[in-house]
């Protein structure tokens, strides 16, 4: 039962909110103490454990170089850019993002955008400035939305574009699922039925943008 003292400090570090990478160190150093290893064991199991998800755990070394340019002013950059583009609209600065995103899932590069790395550093203070351009008394609720509305915009452009990539994850598994129950589909098909319904999800979305930039401008009431 000592093993379990783990699961203790994990609880009592998040009730005491002390850092949750040091809690969940100390709680794996504990317990591999309290199972019989020593500390040059524990720390080979760091290592390995490190060195096996190295793939996955790469993504988050991009997140404070984010944090890094958001400190020297990108956002500032970033609204600036916006408000020297006289032609740049909430709608369609949104809908181009949601076009690229499409676009970039169909080829496979789903991890190219997303919300740490470009709604939040890039498209939503672009979005925020397009939308002050024709309406400087935003709400705050209003400011709000239209953060919103840029996340939301990255997930429909990734939703309904990666399904286009033959090689997806979620292709495979429909491919898996049918042939279960006896439907044999080759993945090319899937990718080409996927591309009518980016279509028109990239048609949808963009009039929900469009009303968006109408609302931002005190031309249509309601949601």
């Amino acid at each position: 039962m000592l093993v379990l003292i783990g699961i203790v400090i994990i609880i009592a570090g998040f009730v005491l909110r002390f850092n949750p990478l040091l809690v969940i160190m100390a709680s794996a150093l504990a317990t591999g103490l309290a199972a019989g290893l020593d500390v040059t064991a524990i720390v080979a199991a760091f290592g390995k454990a490190f060195n096996d998800t190295r793939y996955v755990s790469i993504v988050w070394i991009v997140l404070p170089v984010i944090g890094l340019l958001e400190a020297y002013g990108l956002q500032q950059h970033a609204r600036s850019l916006i408000d020297r583009m006289k032609g740049a609209t909430l709608g369609r600065l949104l809908a181009s993002y949601l076009l690229l995103r499409q676009v970039m899932a169909a080829i496979g590069l789903t991890s190219v955008a997303g919300h740490p790395q470009t709604v939040r550093p890039l498209v939503a203070p672009m979005a925020e400035a397009a939308a002050e351009a024709k309406n400087d008394a935003l709400t705050d609720d209003q400011r709000e939305e239209v953060k919103a509305f840029a996340a939301a915009t990255d997930n429909v452009g990734l939703f309904f574009g990666e399904d286009i990539f033959l090689a997806i994850g979620s292709i495979l598994l429909m491919k898996g699922l049918l042939e279960t129950y006896g439907y044999s589909i080759e993945p090319l098909h899937l990718s080409l039925w996927a591309i009518p319904t980016a279509i028109t999800a990239f048609l949808i979305h963009g009039v929900r943008l469009r009303r968006l930039e109408k609302r931002m401008q005190g031309r249509e009431a309601g949601a």
